[in-house]
């Protein structure tokens, strides 16, 4: 039983396949902290969450060690998977001093930061599935949705109007949504608080 939204990607694409641009995926970091505030998510844990979020990408120098895509420590592999997420939170979590955020949050940032990666290239329309359970599992996931343009891992390659297809359609697909959850979220954070302050009870027996 396949979890909602989910289907299995079962076929094996070579190792010079794609992803989305590394410019994108902190874009779900910048709209968490356009919502929790500078209160509540600090300078030292934006940055940390901005470098999380691209992390999972490191997996791609497997390439040059002969490391399959469909492997395990592969491209979308161990490293886009939950648990790599939930050990980076813990991370945090132990760190939280150092980022100048308290502990639940630190883990929060840090996890939501690292897994939206997964997530996001989970909408691609190419590449190989994401091993969201590995490693328990390397079976790859994809969504129903695939809208967003994978670009090529190739420099040369995504110097070219492919690349300029890419950069559009994150700018449609990512930014422009999380960038309006993002203001929605600085205006919510505005709103004064109403205070309804309680008119004092007359005492007993006290006189006009």
């Amino acid at each position: 039983m396949l979890p909602a939204g989910l289907y299995i990607q079962r076929s094996v694409c070579p190792a010079s396949e794609e992803m989305p641009t590394i410019i994108s995926h902190p874009a779900i970091v910048l709209t968490t902290a356009m919502v929790g505030g500078r209160k509540r998510i600090s300078g030292r844990l934006l940055i940390a969450a901005i470098i999380a979020s691209i992390l999972p990408d490191a997996d791609s120098i497997g390439v040059y060690f002969n490391i399959p895509y469909g492997h395990l420590m592969g491209h979308r592999g161990f490293f886009h998977s939950i648990s790599f997420a939930f050990m980076v939170g813990l991370l945090g979590l132990l760190l939280a001093s150092k980022l100048k955020s308290s502990r639940i949050a630190a883990f929060l940032v840090l996890f939501i930061s690292t897994v939206s990666h997964g997530l996001l290239d989970a909408f691609t329309s190419g590449g190989l599935g994401i091993a969201f359970f590995s490693p328990f599992s390397n079976e790859r996931f994809f969504f129903p949705w695939q809208f967003i343009e994978v670009a090529p891992l190739s420099l040369m390659r995504f110097l070219t109007l492919r690349g300029w297809k890419v950069l559009q359609s994150e700018f449609v697909w990512v930014w422009l949504p999380l960038l309006a959850v993002g203001v929605i979220g600085m205006l919510c954070r505005k709103i004064p608080t109403i205070h309804v302050e309680k008119q004092p009870r007359n005492s007993k027996g006290a006189r006009g």
